[in-house]
């Protein structure tokens, strides 16, 4: 694992401010419950990044526990949570994260016209006015405030620098200049953050930071014209997700500071090789798939096809790589295993991985789970015939789960062209088994229906997603499933070489977490955030 580098360097440094677990979430379809949010963040920590934005604390009890909960459990990272210039955002903020080692109150309002007019209804003093009074009652709890206004990229920008002139003063030791709606250009971007620059910040001691988002195409360019005007802090998410198009990817600058030091200057305390695994698991848990030609970590980012570039890559990989895949936690060879390979070797091969097999960890795999992992592997093994590494990575995401209420011991399908799919399913529980069959418009719908009867839950399926996950015609395939039951919106996901077996796999951690009561209240805050 590539550690931060203790040894003094003349590069700036940039923190590296991850809000996967507030901006991120926000997108359309997702819904992590408490236990996915914490596994995540303890993979941000392992990543090293500086500062975790953890959630609103005001907009639900559910996002307060939440960060709260982390504020306790994650270490290293600055926990930060998010607030409006409202009293009891800041007082609910400030009590989420009474646990923390370091915390950090996130304080925004609205900089553009637009904004202040219909969405804030105040005149620009008013905003201004509230804002000082926000820092300094955020400043009452913790000596690290972060200050945004949002949507600066279609704001007076004579007014954008009397707002953050007046937030610094106040006692902001962070400002963010959040392009909310991904309408700057780089050129534009970089030109005010100099402005900000060289006006107002004038050699104190506050940070500057930037938050793209990527309504057209820029985010991580703006964010890289950032740091070449002096911001020091990017904010982003794992594989860019967030509302809308999402935001600034943070493997992306990462990458392209690492890669082009040369001409950043600059450099980062990112743990590089932890950036695929941490990709993987915010995919898996979302439910949103990675494009294959994303940048940095999709599938084919180190793939070649071409005769002309497997022939140079072949003879000198940086013909046509400007990076090491194993940089970035991919593997450069492929790793074969089957079905006869044993536990020991099964093992080793978890462990080359990256992954902990003597359960020293809080997150390894101790006998008891490691076993029943290995029963998976064999069973996929004889099925699939050859497995890779992409395919232990899926199968090893599938295995975490909460308490297994139901779970699925057979199912069978009917199904042809002159009749419609009839589903059975036999399910395990606490108190016996139970079976139910029932018929639907294809077959993984008879399947859903089936399950439904057979738990006496039916939630409404909202979003339905399936992928291959590995190579090859028996690929693996993952389904991502989201639902809504009552007020609450549930997520599952699982893999197999059936995709029929997965969906269905998928739909029971669905009902399992509404059995458990893991779910997750949605936003009650309307209001667009950074």
């Amino acid at each position: 694992m590539t550690q931060p580098t203790s040894e003094p360097s003349d590069l700036r440094r940039i923190h590296i401010f991850d809000t996967t677990l507030r901006d991120g979430e926000q997108s359309p379809g997702v819904a992590l419950n408490h236990n996915q949010k914490i596994e995540i963040a303890h993979a941000l920590a392992r990543l090293n990044v500086d500062v975790i934005e953890a959630g609103f604390p005001i907009t639900s009890d559910g996002d307060f526990e939440c960060v709260s909960r982390i504020a306790r459990e994650v270490r290293g990272p600055v926990i930060c949570a998010l607030a409006r210039t409202a009293r009891a955002d800041i007082e609910r903020a400030a009590r989420a994260l009474e646990a923390a080692d370091r915390s950090r109150i996130h304080v925004f309002t609205s900089a553009s016209a637009v904004q202040m007019q219909h969405m804030l209804r105040k005149t620009p003093e008013q905003v201004i006015e509230s804002s000082i009074a926000a820092v300094k009652l955020a400043c009452q709890y913790t000596s690290d405030v972060e200050f945004s206004g949002q949507d600066v990229m279609r704001a007076d920008f004579d007014f954008v620098i009397q707002l953050y002139r007046a937030a610094i003063e106040a006692g902001a030791t962070v400002i963010n200049i959040p392009d909310t709606v991904g309408y700057g250009t780089p050129g534009e971007y970089g030109a005010l953050i100099a402005r900000v620059k060289s006006e107002i910040v004038q050699g104190r001691n506050v940070e500057i930071s930037t938050h793209c988002h990527d309504d057209l195409g820029m985010a991580t360019a703006n964010s890289l014209a950032a740091v070449e005007n002096g911001a020091t802090q990017i904010e982003c998410t794992i594989n860019g997700i967030g509302e809308r198009a999402g935001n600034t990817a943070l493997e992306e600058v990462v990458m392209a500071i690492h890669t082009r030091r040369d001409h950043y200057q600059a450099e980062t305390e990112i743990r590089t090789r932890e950036l695929y695994r941490v990709s993987k698991l915010v995919s898996r848990l979302t439910g949103m798939p990675v494009p294959p030609n994303k940048a940095v970590i999709g599938d084919n980012a180190f793939a070649h096809e071409s005769g002309i570039h497997q022939d140079g890559v072949l003879k000198h990989k940086e013909t046509y790589e400007i990076m090491n895949a194993e940089l970035v936690g991919r593997e450069a060879a492929v790793m074969v295993m089957g079905k006869h390979s044993g536990r020991a070797a099964f093992r080793k091969a978890l462990a080359d991985l990256g992954y902990d097999t003597d359960g020293h960890s809080d997150h390894g795999f101790n006998d008891e789970a490691l076993n029943a992992l290995f029963v998976r592997f064999k069973e996929l093994a004889d099925r699939k015939g050859q497995i890779y590494s992409d395919d232990l990575h899926a199968l090893v995401g599938s295995s975490v789960e909460t308490s297994e209420t139901f779970k699925l011991e057979r199912f069978q399908i009917a199904m042809g062209t002159d009749m419609q799919p009839l589903a059975y399913v036999r399910l395990q529980t606490p108190d016996g088994v139970r079976e139910a069959t029932a018929t639907g418009d294809g077959s993984v719908e008879a399947i859903f229906h089936a399950i439904n009867a057979a738990t006496s839950i039916a939630p409404e399926l909202e979003v339905y997603r399936v992928q291959a996950v590995t190579r090859g015609a028996e690929a693996l395939g993952e389904v991502s499933v989201s639902a809504r039951y009552g007020e609450m919106t549930v997520s599952g996901n699982d893999v197999a070489s059936d995709v029929v077996e997965a969906s269905a796999r998928a739909w029971l951690r669905v009902i399992n977490h509404i059995v458990a009561g893991h779910t997750k209240e949605k936003s009650a805050v309307t209001a667009e955030t950074p």
